[in-house]
C-alpha cells in the first residue's frame, strides 16, 4: 500500500517536478543500463536525484525513503519468504521433478507442448523464474530429443508458463509489489491474474511454440549448459560457461528417484496439492469478499484464511511434512532446506525495499498526483496508462521488477478514486507492461539464449516475442475484464 507520509515541503513548480521525476528514472535507468550498478543501489540514488531536484530536504529525502523502505518490506518480503520456502522444499524434495515426469510421460508427442505447458504454470505458482527454468530446462530438452520434437515446440509452452505466472501471480514478487503499491486485493489481483494467465499461456505458450518452430529451425544442445548470469529480478545482465557447467544431454541422470538426501519421492497428489493450497485459500478468500455477506462466520473464516500470510504460512507448514518428513527428511534437513531457500531472495528483497522508497518519494513530492492530475485531463485509462509506463521503463532497465516497482509508484494516485477490482486489474496491466518485449539488457534474455544455444536473433525472434505476446494478451484480458467486473 501507499503510506501516506508526514507533509514534506517540496517545491511548487509543476514543470520542475516533471524535471524531477524524468530525471530521477533517468538516473535508475543510465546506472543500470550504462553503468552496471546495481538496482538496489541505482533506486537509492534515483530517489535522491529526484528528492533533491524536487525541492524536499535531506533529511525528508531519507525520512520518507527509509518509510517507503519499511512499508514494503513489512507487506511485501514476508510473503516473499513464506513463497521462497516452499519452492525450496519443493526442489529439494524432488517433488518438482515427479510432477514433470508424471505429466510428461503420460502424454502423446502431440500433447507434449500443451502438458509443458501446464507443467510450467503449475510449479511455477511458488518458485522463481531462475529456478524454474533450471528446474524445467533439461526436462525440455531432453523431451525434445527422445520425441524429435523441434526443441521451440516444447520450450516456448514452458517459458511461457514460468513468465505468466512470474508476471501475473502472487506470491512471485512483481505482483506483490503492485499490490502493496496500489493498495489492490490481493485475493482479487490471484484470481483475476489467474484468469489472464489461461490464455496468455495458451497464444504464447503451445500456439506460438508451434508456430515459431516451423520458421526457425534450433537444432537440440547436445550439452546442457549453465547460464552465469545475474538474476532476472536483477536487470542485470551478461552470461558465460565453463566447463564444470556443460552435461551430456543423453547423460541427465535418473530423475525419476528420489531427490539427494531423501528416502522416497514424494506423493504426486501431496506435491500438487501443497503447490496449491496456498492458492486456493486466497481464491477462496477473494470469492468470499465477492459473495458473501460481511459479518458473516463463512466471510469471516475465509478472509482469515485467505489473508496471504496465513495461507502462505499454512502452505509453508504442510510443504514441511509433505515435502519434508514424508520423504525421508529429517528436522534439521528441513530446516536447512528452508533457510537454504532465503539467501537467494536477498537481492530480490533489497531491490523491493529501494523500489518502495522511490515510490514513496513520488509520492512525498507531489510529483504522483501531478502525473495523476495529467491522467485524467488526458482522459486516458488508467489501465493502459499504468501498462504503458510499465513498458518504458522494462524496455530501459531490462528488470521487470523495476518497471513494476516504478510503474505502480506513478499510477497509484490513480487508485484512489477506483473500485477494488478495478485497482486489481491496474496491478495486472502493470505487470503485463513489466513483460514486454525482454531484450539485452534483461538476464532472462541471456539465460534462454545459452540454455537453447540460439544465436541473438533467434532468441529476439522467439522469446522476446513471446514476452511480447504474453505482455500484449494480458492488457486485452485485462480491458476485457474491466468491461464485466
Amino acid at each position: 500500500m501507499t503510506v501516506l507520509a508526514a507533509e514534506v515541503d517540496h517545491t511548487s513548480s509543476q514543470p520542475l517536478l516533471v524535471v524531477a521525476a524524468l530525471l530521477g528514472i533517468a538516473v535508475v535507468v543510465v546506472l543500470i543500463t550504462v553503468f552496471k550498478v546495481h538496482p538496489f543501489l541505482a533506486l537509492i540514488l534515483g530517489s535522491a536525484v529526484l528528492g533533491v531536484v524536487a525541492g524536499v530536504g535531506v533529511s525528508d529525502i531519507v525520512a520518507s525513503f527509509s518509510q517507503g523502505v519499511g512499508s514494503t518490506v513489512g507487506n511485501v518480503g514476508l510473503l516473499i519468504a513464506l513463497g521462497a520456502m516452499i519452492g525450496g522444499l519443493l526442489t529439494a524434495s524432488g517433488g518438482a521433478d515427479r510432477v514433470v515426469n508424471r505429466i510428461v510421460d503420460r502424454v502423446s508427442p502431440q500433447a507434449l507442448p500443451w502438458a509443458m505447458g501446464g507443467v510450467a504454470a503449475l510449479i511455477g505458482i511458488p518458485l522463481f523464474f531462475e529456478i524454474g527454468v533450471v528446474l524445467l530446462i533439461p526436462i525440455v530438452l531432453l523431451v525434445a530429443h527422445r520425441s524429435s520434437q523441434p526443441v521451440l515446440r516444447v520450450g516456448i509452452p514452458a517459458l511461457a508458463g514460468l513468465s505468466v505466472l512470474h508476471g501475473f501471480v502472487p506470491p512471485h514478487p512483481g505482483p506483490l509489489v503492485a499490490i502493496d503499491a496500489l493498495g489492490a486485493s490481493l485475493g482479487l489481483v490471484l484470481l483475476f491474474g489467474l484468469i489472464l494467465a489461461v490464455p496468455a499461456v495458451i497464444i504464447s505458450g503451445p500456439l506460438f511454440g508451434s508456430f515459431i518452430s516451423n520458421r526457425l529451425q534450433v537444432a537440440t544442445p547436445t550439452a546442457l549448459v549453465g547460464a552465469a548470469v545475474g538474476g532476472r529480478e536483477t536487470g542485470t545482465a551478461g552470461a558465460g560457461t565453463t566447463d564444470a557447467d556443460e552435461r551430456d544431454l543423453l547423460d541427465t541422470g535418473d530423475r525419476s528417484g528420489p531427490a539427494e538426501g531423501a528416502r522416497r519421492q514424494p506423493g504426486f497428489g501431496a506435491t500438487v496439492g501443497t503447490v496449491l493450497l496456498p492458492v486456493v485459500l486466497m481464491g477462496l478468500g477473494a470469492i468470499g469478499e465477492l459473495t458473501l455477506d460481511e459479518g458473516t462466520t463463512l466471510r469471516t473464516v475465509s478472509n482469515t484464511l485467505g489473508t496471504p500470510v496465513i495461507a502462505l504460512l499454512i502452505g509453508v507448514v504442510v510443504a514441511m511434512f509433505t515435502l519434508g518428513t514424508a520423504v525421508g527428511f529429517g528436522r534439521q534437513k528441513i530446516s536447512d532446506t528452508i533457510g537454504g531457500s532465503l539467501p537467494a531472495i536477498a537481492g530480490i528483497l533489497l531491490i523491493v525495499a529501494a523500489g518502495g522508497g522511490f515510490k514513496q518519494l513520488l509520492v512525498d513530492s507531489g510529483i504522483s498526483g501531478l502525473i495523476a492530475d495529467a491522467a485524467e485531463g488526458a482522459d486516458l485509462s488508467p489501465l493502459v496508462l499504468g501498462w504503458l509506463v510499465a513498458v518504458g521503463i522494462r524496455l530501459a532497465t531490462g528488470s521487470a521488477t523495476v518497471a513494476t516497482i516504478t510503474a505502480a509508484g506513478i499510477v497509484a494516485p490513480l487508485a484512489e478514486g477506483l473500485d477494488s477490482p478495478t485497482v486489481a486489474l491496474l496491478a495486472l496491466a502493470v505487470g503485463a507492461g513489466s513483460l514486454f518485449f525482454s531484450h539485452v539488457n534483461d538476464a532472462g534474455f541471456w539465460l534462454v539464449k545459452e540454455y537453447f544455444g540460439m544465436t541473438v536473433g533467434q532468441t529476439i525472434k522467439s522469446w522476446s516475442v513471446m514476452e511480447t505476446l504474453i505482455s500484449v494478451v494480458g492488457l486485452i484480458g485485462v480491458l476485457l475484464l474491466s468491461i464485466v467486473v
